[in-house]
């Protein structure tokens, strides 16, 4: 499965190629082949599969963890662990836990390296509120030195499930978990993961006087 905002990229690029090949200039021809490939694996949208299990939340992104830290944002605290995608990784976004989106809001900003932990705060990013029977959480999309585009498909109201498709950034950037802060993270700096498969943190249970 290919996300529909590489069909642009790819039908450009497909394009080009037959042009080339029909009024040979091989280096040419080389070149919008190879862009062909890479746009399809670039924008790539594999099926995942979310763990059978009660009380976690999964990666949004896949990629590798860079950050893991206690931060504040809006003046409240969180577990934060930041998620660097490379452009060899999937970049379609998934939803980590599932809950009723309530404000996905637009900031703009600078567009350092991703992998920058002063990326996360400095540049272009959406930061999608999300009301979950844990509590508020918060993942941000964040926008990188390649990446200038981050589209958020959750609408304000939606209820979305663990794993359903969030959102996709183009080329390289980062994303952003913001977790309670009682939240217990299990994965580490370096770690690997996948959105929509890699449980990256447990929750204790539900607040009182809400359905498990």
């Amino acid at each position: 499965m290919i996300a529909k905002e590489g069909f642009p990229f790819i039908v450009t690029a497909a394009v080009l190629f037959v042009v080339f090949l029909v009024f040979p200039k091989w280096l040419l021809v080389v070149l919008s082949l190879t862009c062909v490939v890479f746009f399809l694996i670039f924008f790539r949208d594999p099926e995942r599969t979310v763990p059978p299990f009660e009380n976690i939340a999964v990666s949004a992104a896949d990629g590798k963890v860079v950050e893991i830290k206690d931060e504040e944002l809006d003046g409240v605290s969180y577990k934060k662990v930041s998620v660097f995608m490379n452009v060899f990784n999937v970049h379609v976004n998934r939803m980590p836990v599932t809950g009723t989106v309530v404000k996905v809001e637009h900031r703009p900003g600078k567009f350092l390296a991703a992998d920058k932990p002063e990326s996360s705060m400095e540049n272009e990013q959406n930061l999608i509120y999300v009301d979950s029977k844990y509590g508020r959480m918060i993942f941000k999309q964040v926008a990188g030195l390649v990446a200038r585009r981050t589209v958020c498909y959750a609408k304000e109201n939606e209820l979305l499930q663990i794993g359903d498709r969030l959102g996709i950034i183009k080329f390289s950037s980062r994303v952003d978990h913001y977790f309670p802060a009682d939240t217990f993270i299990v994965v580490s700096l370096n770690d690997h993961v996948k959105a929509g498969e890699t449980v990256i943190a447990r929750f204790e249970g539900v607040k009182e006087g809400e359905d498990s």
